[in-house]
Order: structure tokens, then sequence, then C-alpha cells
């Protein structure tokens, strides 16, 4: 079975979600079961402050590849940040958000991608 690689864009925002520290950093494939996006990105930070300094440095990373948000919601609250990109949808939660949502086990039928290893140059 082919592993499914993940394509340029979201590994953008994972890569941007790690350097801010963010925790349980998943991507979900949802094509074939999805009409609205690709994959999901999802991502935990601890605090205020630090999911919206990730969504920040994912905005801004992605903004320096080309690629601007369709839409971003929920940042000034900051307990569930939805980053709308189109081909994928990237989500950053506080833990209490993640747990109550559980859009893992809402799209369980989706694939999850394994993440790969950063490479050091």
């Amino acid at each position: 079975m082919q592993e499914t690689e993940l394509p340029n864009a979201p590994l953008i925002a994972v890569r941007a979600a790690e350097s801010k520290k963010a925790t349980d950093i998943r991507v979900l494939d949802l094509r074939g079961i999805s009409s609205f996006t690709d994959f999901f990105v999802l991502c935990s930070g601890s605090n205020v402050r630090q999911i919206q300094a990730i969504a920040d440095e994912i905005e801004a990373q992605l903004r320096q590849h080309g690629e601007r948000p369709l839409g971003i919601e929920g940042y000034d609250k900051a307990d569930w940040v939805l980053a709308d990109y189109g081909s994928f949808i990237v989500h950053i939660f506080s833990r209490q958000a993640r747990e109550f949502y559980d859009l893992e086990r809402l799209w369980r039928s989706a694939k999850e991608i394994k993440i790969p290893a950063e490479v050091q140059q």
C-alpha cells in the first residue's frame, strides 16, 4: 500500500505550527469523503496567546509561498481558530475545544497522513 504524501502547502502549515510549539499535530486526508476540502491540519495550543501565535505563523509562512486564506474564524477568542485555504483547512484548538469537538472521531473514516520527519540541512 502506497503511503500518501503530504502536499507542500499543508506541510508548510505543519512546520509553522511546529515552530510555535503546537502539540498533537495531525493531518487528515479527506479526499473522497469530503466535497469542501482535501485535508485537515489539526493542532493544539496551550493558551490564547500561543494559539494566536500559531495562527499568525502559519499565515505568514503560507503567505511567503503565495497561499492566502479564504477566511479565518475564531482568532479573537482563540479557543478554536479555523483557517480555510480551500484545498486544506487548518484547525488550531485549545485542549478543551479539541476534546469537545473531537474532529478526529467525527472524521474517523479519513486516513491520517504521516508527517515526514524534518530534513536537516
